[in-house]
C-alpha cells in the first residue's frame, strides 16, 4: 500500500486533527455553545424557533417510570425513531418502518417486542448511548421517508448528506449511504459509505467505505458515480443556516432530503470528522483559508453563502 507524504499532504490541502482542533474548533467554537449541537432536543428545538425544517417531534420521553406507558405512547403508530438526544456515531438509534401482531419492524426487517422498545428506552434514559454517560432523554420522532432519488444508494436506512460549515458557508459535502454492515445507519464507522459530492452541482466524485475506494454499493450494487443530489441549491441554503442559528464558526450540519418535506436537518456537530476529505478527494484547507483570509463577505445572506460556495469555493 502506497502512503501519501507529509508534503503532499499539504500540497493537497489536507486538514490534520491538531490543526482542525486548535486552529478551527477553539478558535471559531465558544464552548458555550457546545451544549445547543450536543444535545438532538436542543438542536431540535432551537430549529424549531429559527423556522428550520426538522423530523417531526412526536414526544420525549425523560424518566424511568415513564417506560411504563410505552404501549400507549406508541398506540397506533406504525413507523417511528427512537434516539438518545445526546447520543453520537448513530449509537442507540432505534429505527421502526412497521409494526405487526408479533412486533415491531426494525429497518433492516427484524421483528422485536414492545419489551425489548421498553428496555431500549430505558437503556437511553440511563445513558448508555450519551456522550459521556450521563442520564439521557429518549426522543420520538417522525420516521423519514427519503427522496426517492436515493432508493438505488441505500439500504435498509436513511441517506444523509454531511455539510462542513465555515463562518456560514458550505465548504464541503458528503453523503452517507447505509449498508447492511452499518446496520441501516449513515454511520462511516459502522460500515457506511462516504460520497464526496461536486459542491457546484451535488454530483458524485467518489466512494469510500473504511476509508478505502469503492464504486458499487455492495447491496443494490448500484454505481455511486451516478449520485446526484436533487434540491441542491436548497441542501446549501440549509446548511448555511445553520451558522445564523447556532453561531459556531466550524459545524458540521447532517441534511436529509424527505420524499415530502423536503430537505430537513438532521443534527448538527460542533466537532466534525475529516473524512470528508477523503470521499471528496481533495482538503478542506484552501477553501478554509480562502474564507479565513477575508475573500468571502461576511455581511451576505445564509442564501448568498451557499450560492458563493457553489460558484466560487466549488472551484478552489
Amino acid at each position: 500500500m502506497k502512503f501519501a507524504t507529509y508534503s503532499q499532504l499539504r500540497e493537497k490541502g489536507v486538514l490534520g486533527l491538531n490543526q482542525r482542533n486548535v486552529h478551527f474548533i477553539s478558535r471559531y467554537n465558544a464552548r458555550s455553545l457546545f451544549p445547543l449541537v450536543d444535545d438532538k432536543l436542543k438542536t431540535k428545538l432551537m430549529a424549531r424557533k429559527f423556522n428550520v425544517n426538522v423530523p417531526h417531534l412526536i414526544d420525549t420521553i425523560q424518566y424511568q417510570h415513564e417506560t411504563r406507558h410505552i404501549e400507549e405512547l406508541l398506540k397506533g403508530l406504525r413507523e417511528f425513531v427512537i434516539k438518545p438526544a445526546k447520543g453520537s456515531s448513530g449509537k442507540g438509534i432505534l429505527v421502526i418502518v412497521d409494526r405487526q401482531e408479533d412486533g415491531f419492524v426494525k429497518s433492516s426487517g427484524v421483528i422485536i417486542s414492545l419489551q425489548e422498545i421498553r428496555r431500549h428506552v430505558s437503556n437511553i434514559l440511563s445513558g448508555l448511548f450519551s456522550l459521556a454517560g450521563k442520564p439521557d432523554i429518549a426522543i420520538l420522532e417522525d420516521l423519514i421517508h427519503f427522496d426517492p432519488a436515493f432508493q438505488s444508494y441505500s439500504y435498509e436506512g436513511v441517506p444523509d448528506i454531511r455539510f462542513i460549515v465555515f463562518q456560514g458557508f458550505p465548504v464541503l459535502a458528503m453523503m452517507r449511504l447505509a449498508t447492511h454492515l452499518s446496520d441501516g445507519k449513515a454511520n462511516l464507522h459502522q460500515g457506511a459509505i462516504g460520497v464526496g459530492l461536486d459542491l457546484a452541482t451535488g454530483k458524485a466524485i467518489g466512494g469510500v467505505q473504511f476509508d478505502r475506494p469503492i464504486e458499487i454499493h455492495p447491496d443494490t450494487g448500484a454505481a455511486l458515480k451516478d449520485l446526484n443530489v436533487p434540491s441542491w441549491n436548497d441542501m446549501l441554503e440549509l446548511a448555511a443556516e445553520c451558522y445564523d442559528m447556532t453561531k459556531l464558526g466550524y459545524l458540521g450540519s447532517d441534511i436529509v432530503l424527505d420524499a415530502n418535506r423536503g430537505p430537513l436537518l438532521l443534527e448538527l456537530n460542533a466537532r466534525p470528522g475529516l473524512a470528508i476529505q477523503i470521499a471528496n478527494q481533495t482538503g478542506l484547507l484552501k477553501r478554509l483559508n480562502h474564507i479565513e483570509k477575508g475573500k468571502a463577505p461576511k455581511s451576505f445572506t445564509a442564501k448568498q453563502r451557499a450560492d458563493y460556495a457553489l460558484s466560487r469555493l466549488s472551484t478552489l
